[in-house]
């Protein structure tokens, strides 16, 4: 073999024993995970609490206002939160009605407060019977008529005789004394929206 010959072939041997001398590092598997992406909501006490129901409130005539409210399933109740906006300032009244149909300018058609058990019109923490299954009270708008409302409420059901999925949530002008009866002397309908079953 000629010395040109052994000239071009040393490179390429010192190149072949660097790469048999090279050991790839230890890569670490990447670690197993237990993150579930179709885990529920949690309620603020740690239990699972899916939406259930939810309802989109439109405005009667000549009104503005808008918004959700969801319905959550938990230990001591239902869960219930709503955001609205296009309030005047100050109190609404905020009730479940019988029937869910808003279909009237006025939302006349709601019908009356959700009472499946015939009591009186009440504050939404009285005793059972002493209000309405549907009197979740009132609802508080800010200067910017936006209005947040979060309650778990004992007295709501999603489910048997007394379910409100169907119903409506109606949201009043004025604000609910929880004396008036049969309804508060909450005023003008000014929103309403028909509760629906989520697939949660």
């Amino acid at each position: 073999m000629s010395f040109r010959s052994l000239a071009l072939l040393l490179p390429l041997a010192l190149f072949l024993t660097a790469c048999a001398d090279r050991t790839e590092p230890d890569v670490a598997p990447m670690p197993e995970t237990d993150l579930d992406t179709t885990a529920t909501p949690m309620s603020m006490d740690g239990e699972e609490s899916p939406i259930v129901a939810s309802a989109t409130l439109n405005p009667t005539e000549g009104n503005d206002v808008r918004g959700r409210v969801t319905f959550s399933n938990e230990p001591n109740g239902v869960l219930v939160v709503a955001e609205l906006s296009g309030l005047n300032e100050g109190m609404h009244g905020f009730h479940i009605h019988e029937t869910g149909d808003c279909s009237a300018p006025d939302a006349s058609s709601a019908g009356s407060h959700f009472n499946p058990s015939n009591h009186p019109h009440g504050a939404p923490d009285a005793p059972a019977a002493e209000r309405h299954a549907g009197d979740l009270g009132n609802i508080e708008a800010g200067a910017d008529g936006i209005a947040r409302y979060e309650r778990v409420d004992a007295n709501v059901q999603t489910s048997g005789a007394a379910s409100i999925i169907g119903k409506a949530v109606v949201v009043h002008g004025g604000q609910d004394d929880y004396v008036s009866q049969p309804s508060g002397d909450a005023g003008s309908r000014v929103a309403c929206g028909v509760i629906e079953a989520t697939d949660g």
